[in-house]
């Protein structure tokens, strides 16, 4: 189904090739989330729906890994308080972010996942709808920042794709990136009246397992530049199947 979606207006893609250039660091002990999961997607999504109180508080005892005792000193805060804040933080993040059976992604940039990533493209480009959908989770969701829309399940995804995304025969070439540690791809819409591809967004991947549970297509073709691609390619270039 088709749902309305919040979707902070904030939200961009980040280049893996920053993120790499970040100093490396050990969270505490305390800490809850891995440096892959707190710069997800759908973490730093589900994170501003927080107040600041709790956001500060979450990102602290559990990103960073700080002792409640050092947190209540940073905020000018009490223990008790800096418990209590942690508590509802982490019942909004429950009900926002995928549940704890939910498959673990391949490690980043594996064999595994350059698998998933070379088969999504490959059908992808070809338009090859039962491929993609074959690929896709049963809870799979579509969004496309900054619009408030969302796509639940694959029967509201399958025909998003086939009766928009590839209407009149459209057809697209991907180009692997990495975004936010997840697989991405720049997109670029194939124009059979002239000789280059025009970009058409950015699509990430979140992966579940050897699946896809979710697919975050922005479409502001502005942040390519951000990844290195360019605005148009030639026809010629080599996508990513």
């Amino acid at each position: 189904m088709s749902v309305t979606a919040e979707v902070p207006s904030w939200l961009e893609p980040y280049p893996d090739v920053l993120l790499d250039g970040l100093p490396d660091r050990a969270p505490g002990p305390d800490a809850r989330y891995g440096t892959s999961e707190s710069m997800s997607l759908a973490f730093l999504a589900a994170l501003q729906c927080l107040p600041p109180q709790q956001r500060a508080v979450l990102i602290l005892r559990d990103v960073l890994g700080f002792p409640a005792a050092e947190v209540a000193d940073m905020l000018d805060s009490t223990e008790q308080a800096v418990t209590s804040a942690l508590g509802r933080a982490r019942a909004v993040l429950a009900g926002r972010l995928p549940g704890a059976d939910r498959e673990r992604p391949p490690v980043p940039h594996s064999a595994r996942e350059r698998k998933i990533v070379a088969e999504f493209a490959r059908a992808f480009e070809h338009g090859d709808m039962p491929a993609i959908l074959a690929l896709l989770t049963d809870d799979v969701r579509l969004t496309m920042p900054p619009l408030a829309l969302e796509y639940q399940g694959l029967a509201a995804t399958g025909h998003f794709l086939s009766s928009i995304a590839f209407r009149d025969g459209s057809r697209y070439r991907l180009l692997p990136t990495h975004a936010n540690r997840q697989p991405a791809f720049g997109c670029y819409l194939v124009d059979p009246r002239t000789t280059v591809l025009h970009a058409h967004g950015l699509l990430v991947l979140t992966l579940s397992g050897d699946r896809i549970s979710a697919l975050t297509r922005f479409i502001d073709n502005g942040l390519l530049p951000h990844f290195g691609f360019p605005r148009t390619l030639p026809p010629s270039c080599p996508g990513g199947g």
